[in-house]
């Protein structure tokens, strides 16, 4: 605060307010923090698979993942399914996702019955494109 002359002319000390930005710019800030760190907590989503290596791995831009654990067990985008709802699945999140391709991330122990499957329901969910996640070979 500080004080001064009123615009009257009156030598009598009035108060003059002023706003104190400060505190709200650190409450901004650390919002921004904890934004920035759970937002990079969802995208890591679903279950940690133990990848194939390949020699030459390319970036895509991610579309609907499935995921198939060392327990055969199904995920689409990180939600539970099994193979019967798979489908059913898929076409969800195929419908909500900009692009129209499936992304999948198998473990190492997952038989190819599994893999044709699960890439023949996603043809069927209507994927125009599909991939196989792979950690590049050292």
């Amino acid at each position: 605060m500080a004080v001064g002359k009123l615009p009257d002319g009156d030598d009598g000390e009035g108060i003059v307010a002023e706003i104190n930005i400060t505190p709200l710019t650190d409450i901004f800030l650390v919002l921004l923090i904890i934004f920035m760190v759970t937002s990079s907590a969802m995208v890591e989503s679903g279950p940690s698979v133990n990848l194939p290596e390949a020699g030459t791995t390319s970036s895509e831009s991610k579309g609907v993942v499935v995921t198939v654990d060392e327990t055969e067990s199904l995920f689409v985008d990180g939600s539970p399914t099994d193979r019967e709802t798979l489908r059913l699945a898929l076409e969800g999140a195929i419908a909500q996702s900009d692009s129209k391709r499936v992304v999948l991330e198998g473990d190492r122990s997952v038989i190819l019955a599994d893999v044709v499957y699960i890439l023949d329901e996603a043809r069927n969910a209507g994927a125009t494109e599909v991939a196989i996640a792979a950690t590049r070979r050292k």
